[in-house]
């Protein structure tokens, strides 16, 4: 039997990520942004585009386009790394108020069950990292 948890019919196989960290929303915000936050989420070696339509490449060979970029909010992008075949969908967004905001990542149009649980571990990993370096700066 096949399991189709994580899979829709409006974005395919897909999987979000999610951590509520002890920081304010500009912080965690300006983190995600700069070259070293960039670096652990998007890949290494590339500058955030913050215009839709704009393309990027990492130094490890991901490559995609902005879809949408709103400052202190979410930026949405097509993400399909070098070994990949296909696009997918990564939205990065923060939520919350005061000292405390939601971290999340989600990512849609995977191939397979396979790829999404891949996709969910790499996210998790990509969180903690991310809740490290805050916590060292």
């Amino acid at each position: 039997m096949t399991s189709s948890t994580g899979k829709t019919a409006d974005v395919g196989w897909n999987i979000g990520v999610s951590r509520t960290l002890p920081y304010p929303a500009d912080a965690v915000w300006d983190f995600l942004v700069s070259r070293d936050g960039v670096a652990i989420w998007l890949g290494p070696g590339v500058e955030l585009p913050k215009e839709a339509g704009a393309e990027y490449e990492t130094a490890n060979g991901t490559v995609g386009e902005i879809r949408s970029f709103v400052d202190g909010d979410r930026v949405r992008l097509t993400w399909r790394p070098s070994d990949w075949d296909h696009d997918s969908t990564v939205q990065v967004r923060l939520s919350g108020s005061g000292a405390k905001t939601t971290l999340r990542f989600h990512q849609e149009w995977l191939a397979d069950a396979e790829e999404r649980a891949e996709q969910r571990a790499y996210w998790q990993d990509v969180t903690e990292r991310v809740v490290a370096a805050l916590a060292e700066r």
